[in-house]
């Protein structure tokens, strides 16, 4: 007999002890407090107030499962409509909002209808609006997916100098653009008027060349895009 309603119960509680395990919120505790109280009434023998407790504890993983899937909706959709507002401010501060008018209101409606959505808790709605707008600006100014740093590695393993780290795709994808690079970085050379002379770890910074967006370190183990002079 008990052997049949473990077994019940362990179809029961599969679920509160998934739950459980995903993240804190009310209901997942809930289902834990049950779950617990179920395997104390199994091992006296209580089996019908088990099972109770049993079908509480599931009751309250499912409930955890629901609010658990409304907080990450809401939370992407916060990040896309933050996503979208960097993505615009960037535009205007790259002359975007008078060289791209149509672009930069099509986008910034996008956002506002974003918010709006948001205000009236449509998650899904609120995403798509801010991806709009991120698609709008990203068609212009490309995904952002170039680094805006580089750490200078050794000769030997990568032959880093200036030339060949501008010829680098995801950087100028053109060795004659190295003074460019040059110029931003001279200060933290050891001899700034000798651009040869370039150590082991220096954090380069690419700047800007036509309005591309950039972020981030340069890392070997991340596919970029190839940059492309507008």
């Amino acid at each position: 007999m008990k052997k049949i309603i473990t077994c019940a119960l362990a179809s029961l509680l599969g679920l509160s002890v998934f739950a459980a395990s995903y993240t804190n919120n009310t209901y997942q505790r809930l289902a834990k407090e049950y779950t617990q109280k179920a395997e104390r009434a199994l091992d006296a023998g209580k089996y019908e107030l088990a099972e109770e407790y049993a079908i509480k504890a599931k009751e309250n993983a499912q409930l955890s499962d629901e609010y658990i899937q409304h907080t990450l909706v809401r939370e992407s959709a916060e990040r896309n409509i933050a996503l979208a507002k960097n993505k615009l401010s960037y535009m205007e501060k790259n002359g975007g909002k008078e060289s791209h008018p149509a672009e930069y209101e099509s986008a910034a409606n996008s956002i506002a209808r974003a918010e709006e959505a948001f205000a009236q808790e449509d998650w899904d709605a609120a995403s798509e609006y801010a991806r709009q707008a991120i698609e709008t600006v990203d068609e212009l100014y490309g995904s952002g997916s170039l680094p805006q740093y580089y750490v200078v590695r050794s000769w030997k393993s990568a032959r880093d100098c200036f030339w060949n780290i501008s010829g680098r795709s995801y950087v100028y994808n053109d060795p004659h653009l190295w003074k460019k690079l040059y110029e931003a970085n001279k200060n933290l050379l050891p001899e700034p008027d000798n651009p040869d002379l370039i150590e082991i770890g220096t954090r380069l910074e690419i700047p800007s060349l036509s309005g591309e967006q950039r972020d981030g370190v340069y890392s070997p183990d991340k596919t970029y895009d190839t940059y492309k002079k507008r």
